[in-house]
């Protein structure tokens, strides 16, 4: 959180980090585990263990904030009072260990894609929680 921290003003706090889910780091080592001897396998396991590393993702009592890249950085925000709707995506298997993914559409036809959800409901929940304390002020 680094890089989001050090760009949000002095009048706003993270309130929740949002995190991958282990299944993410299981896929990158089966990756190279299995497919290792191929290149594919050793490229699949250093691109997914990158993006685990360079992205951070966080709510703040305003917006939401992705933070992708290593070398080349891409930033993404959505102010909460902007946000029109918040879709959930998870698969059978998704449900049965508590990953997915939100689609959060936010007006003008912004979107904010974020996968590999450690307990994604409970993102959705924080975001809807935090838009109506956003919406009340």
């Amino acid at each position: 959180m680094r890089y989001i921290k050090s760009t949000l003003p002095s009048n706003e706090t993270i309130v929740k980090e949002i995190k991958f889910h282990w299944s993410h780091s299981f896929l990158s080592w089966f990756y190279l585990i299995f497919l290792g001897i191929f290149l594919i396998g050793i490229y699949l396991f250093l691109r997914s263990l990158i993006e685990r590393y360079s992205t951070e993702r966080a709510i703040t009592e305003h917006r939401i904030i992705t933070k992708t890249g290593l070398i080349r950085r891409s930033t993404e925000e959505i102010r909460l009072d902007r946000i029109e709707e918040i879709n959930l995506n998870q698969s059978i298997l998704g449900r049965l260990i508590g990953t997915g993914e939100l689609l959060i559409t936010g007006t003008g036809g912004s979107e904010l894609h974020m996968k590999w959800l450690s307990d994604p409901i409970e993102i959705q929940k924080a975001i809807n929680a935090y838009r109506m304390v956003d919406l009340g002020s």
